[in-house]
């Protein structure tokens, strides 16, 4: 291998990009994780994720990638045997699916289009039908990283919230959180599970379980509440729970990413939600720009469902997307997301998430239209134009 010079551009919806800042925050001696000082962080940092899930009753840090949540959330709410309720719209949605299928629940799968949202309606017109209340958990993907397709959650609640229906919302927000607006409370929503290594912009290594106060209520088989009796010890809630109150885990932490995560929360503090949403949502406009003006296709078929965190761009018929994904990794030094499951070598993703301004964003699109005309796909010269043209006036 030869020194490539200048950076590698990293563009995939995760992982993303990480900051020098939180670099150097990580680069610090590791403190005794029993002790006062990593108390009263650890404290901070679940005070700064309430704020970004959105006023949870409680954030368990796990030193896991998100997948790990989704066994967490699972085995920590239900039983062997219980049914819950799959919205499948996407590979990711898909997997979570198997997840529980391995874990003994009995999964119901809602069939969807994987170019559009979750449909709030088939699911209230099957909540509807469970009169039984047989169904224990609904389980959705906020943003459906294979797919560039975003969910209205605050209409799935309401689709539970119209039948008086008890089943726990288990929402997927991998890489919509603090890429797009998410407000766990007042979307009602009773677990959401996340990662590190996206919009929160740190490495992998971090998965993270936003729980409500019914969620917990079922982890603890309150009065009113089924017992949750699924086998579980790494991700048991009840141990974490105990040594949460003061700071600490029941096992040891990954400081370094912890003093990273300090870190990305406080940029994001400093930014601002409402500005990092927007600065995000302005990144994403201009991607889809760019698609439409190189004669390309958003995967995404709804405008009201396009992602701000990552874009899904649909090849022609006969062309090899997984080509030309190779080609600008080895021309240019920059990664795209591949097409994952059923969409490998249809579809190549674009990541404009984490931290990414217009100038980097810029360059990752010429990078894009470099590869279209070294690799063959069919293409309209105009899309970098169009980027720039948005950028500029917005």
């Amino acid at each position: 291998m030869t020194y490539r010079s200048g950076r590698h551009f990293l563009q995939l919806p995760g992982p993303t990009q990480v900051p020098g800042r939180v670099f150097r925050a990580m680069n610090r001696a590791v403190i005794d994780h029993r002790g006062p000082e990593f108390g009263r962080m650890t404290l901070g940092l679940f005070e700064g994720l309430k704020w970004v899930f959105g006023d949870p009753a409680h954030v368990f840090i796990f030193p896991s990638s998100a997948s790990g949540c989704w066994e967490a959330a699972l085995v920590n709410t239900l039983s062997p045997g219980d049914r819950v309720l799959l919205f499948e719209n996407g590979f990711f949605a898909a997997k979570w699916g198997s997840f529980a299928r391995a874990l003994g629940l009995e999964v119901e799968v809602m069939a969807g289009d994987w170019r559009r949202p979750v449909d709030p309606a088939r699911i209230a017109a099957r909540l509807a039908e469970d009169t039984e209340r047989e169904i224990q958990a609904v389980l959705v993907v906020h943003n459906e990283t294979s797919t560039g397709v975003t969910s209205d959650i605050a209409a799935l609640r309401a689709a539970l919230d119209a039948h008086d229906h008890p089943a726990l919302l288990m929402v997927d927000a991998v890489s919509s959180l603090a890429a797009a607006p998410y407000r766990q409370a007042e979307w009602g929503v009773d677990v959401t599970v996340s990662g590190s290594q996206k919009g929160l912009m740190l490495p992998p290594g971090l998965g993270f379980c936003a729980v409500s106060e019914k969620a917990l209520d079922r982890h603890r088989a309150g009065a009113t509440s089924p017992r949750a009796a699924s086998p579980r010890a790494y991700f048991d809630w009840t141990e974490m729970s105990r040594d949460n109150e003061g700071g600490y885990f029941p096992y040891t932490p990954p400081t370094t990413l912890l003093y990273g995560l300090e870190a990305s929360l406080a940029m994001l503090r400093e930014e601002g939600a409402d500005a990092t949403f927007a600065r995000h949502a302005r990144l994403a406009e201009a991607t889809r720009r760019a698609v439409a003006g190189w004669g390309l296709r958003n995967y995404c078929q709804d405008p009201k469902a396009v992602s701000s965190a990552g874009t899904t761009v649909l090849v022609g018929e006969g062309e090899d997307a997984e080509a030309f994904r190779l080609a600008a990794l080895d021309r240019f030094d920059m990664s795209l997301g591949t097409g994952l499951g059923p969409l490998k070598g249809k579809v190549f993703r674009i990541g404009h998430l984490g931290d990414l301004n217009e100038l980097m964003l810029m360059g990752a699109l010429a990078g894009v239209e470099m590869g279209l005309k070294t690799s063959g796909i069919a293409h309209e010269p105009g899309g970098l134009s169009a980027a720039a043209d948005f950028l500029a006036s917005a």
